[in-house]
């Protein structure tokens, strides 16, 4: 009511002409009133009414009751304990269990600098997609699966992570990829001479014969398409080079390390076949002055083709393609050219087919070393291609075993001796066509196909590659042989 008042009174002061209302409101109220000649902070409390405040109610106090009660314990399901496992323990796993998933939850960048286990069974899902990323490897929950990073730091939790996921059979490497590698475990490593192009450094295989050993991996940047075996021959009168690499940037690598073993000139490249990585080198070899030398059916291929494996190859490699073009060989042969380089005699051959009808072969007769190219690998599932006929591939096999080599650097994986290359080579052969055969007998499909338990040989490089695709390929090729 006062607010009232004084607001109308205010409001009068102001507006209204009449100043004697005014006079009589300041005289008549002002003096009347206990709070106008107060301060404001006095004021003000006054003027707020009071609240009202409800008594606070008595809490009741429980009545006793004597009688026990029963106390029910609700029942749950108890989740797997973590395992962890030592190396050696991994390693029995690894080499009875083909099922396992090895998981490396580390990033690719990491495993690109560093490396990982060279188990057929590894494979890499960074550690914040493993809930997305693990059904694609693990069909259902019970499937065994192991967890490792370098130093155990993260895969106790990614393990954890997969069982609270309702995966019931999750253990933990808890030695950690460090100590795999430094007890000289297969590794597998993206490149192994990073301050080169090269992926390894040619090594002496027998007296005056060099080969720079490639990664048994696809071809990638890192590798920089040195992904195949680079050879040369150290003569009386000058150097032979077989393989012309995959850039001139590589082809020039190679070069310089010839350099640290001989000045003698190169005077012969050749190619054992069109692919891009022994043959996009050759146009650096061509500045050296060199003569390039390849089966027919490798020069046709390159005429038309080469655009096409120039342009594949430029899409993974980029700035490692720099100076690298395409270029047809000087002199081409059907099945020998024999050379003779000071007192060493060189045989170039073409024996038959094997994974493409244009591979050849380099022998050393008095030296019993063969240079395959690629119709022997090791340490590599081979790849079929579709113009590859395995029928004739295993024929070709029977006048590699009558050169009887003592020596044999293969188109893949380290040199090494006969039989070792017939493991990897003849001996994957007769097994997948006698699968095939047996499901084409029994009028199997396509999909019976791919489920070929190739499980043997998922050790070997590029088996998670191409051991589906190559079942497909033997599968059409011999379904209407």
């Amino acid at each position: 009511m006062l607010r009232y008042i004084l607001m109308t009174g205010l409001f009068f002061v102001v507006t209204n002409a009449n100043a004697g209302f005014g006079d009589w409101f300041l005289n008549t109220v002002k003096p009347k009133s206990e709070v106008i000649d107060k301060p404001i902070d006095e004021v003000i409390p006054k003027l707020k009414p009071k609240l009202e405040t409800k008594p606070a109610a008595k809490k009741a106090k429980p009545e006793l009751n004597n009688t026990p009660k029963t106390v029910t314990k609700v029942a749950t399901k108890s989740e797997p304990k973590l395992v962890n496992i030592n190396t050696d323990e991994l390693v029995k796993i690894l080499d009875t269990d083909p099922n396992v998933v090895l998981i490396d939850v580390r990033t690719p960048s990491e495993i690109k600098h560093t490396g990982a286990i060279g188990r057929g069974q590894n494979v890499n899902i960074m550690r914040g997609w493993l809930e997305f990323q693990i059904a694609d490897y693990a069909k259902t929950k019970d499937v065994p699966i192991i967890v490792y990073c370098g130093r155990n730091l993260r895969s106790p939790l990614a393990a954890q992570t997969l069982i609270e996921m309702g995966y019931t059979n999750v253990k933990n490497y808890s030695e950690g990829f460090f100590t795999w590698k430094q007890e000289l475990n297969p590794v597998w490593v993206s490149d192994y001479e990073p301050e080169s192009f090269l992926y390894r450094k040619p090594v002496e295989v027998i007296k005056n014969v060099y080969s720079a050993i490639g990664a048994t991996q696809p071809y990638t940047y890192e590798n920089s398409n040195h992904n195949n075996n680079l050879s040369f021959i150290v003569t009386g009168n000058g150097v032979l080079v077989f393989n012309a690499g995959g850039s001139y940037l590589l082809a020039a690598a190679m070069h310089e390390e010839i350099k640290k073993v001989t000045n003698q000139r190169i005077k012969y490249v050749v190619l054992e076949n069109s692919q891009g990585h022994a043959i996009l080198g050759a146009n650096y070899w061509k500045e050296q002055g060199a003569i390039i030398i390849a089966h027919r059916e490798a020069a046709k291929e390159i005429k038309k083709h080469g655009n096409d494996i120039y342009l594949r190859s430029l899409n993974q490699q980029k700035d490692k393609l720099f100076g690298t073009k395409v270029i047809l060989p000087d002199l081409v042969f059907d099945k020998e050219f024999n050379l003779r380089m000071g007192s060493t005699v060189i045989k170039l051959l073409h024996i038959g087919a094997s994974h493409s009808p244009d591979d050849i072969q380099l022998w050393l007769p008095k030296e019993r070393l063969l240079i395959s190219g690629d119709t022997a690998f090791n340490e590599r599932l081979l790849p079929i291609f579709k113009q590859t006929n395995i029928t004739e591939w295993i024929k070709t096999w029977d006048k590699i075993e009558a050169l009887n080599p003592e020596t044999i650097i293969p188109g893949h994986g380290h040199p090494t001796d006969l039989a070792t290359v017939t493991k990897f080579t003849k001996d994957y052969l007769v097994y997948m066509r006698d699968q095939v055969q047996r499901l084409i007998d029994e009028d199997g499909s396509l999909i019976d196909a791919y489920n070929i338990d190739q499980s043997a040989y998922r050790d070997w490089g590029t088996y998670r590659q191409l051991h589906r695709q190559n079942a497909e390929r033997i599968f059409r090729f011999m379904e209407f042989e």
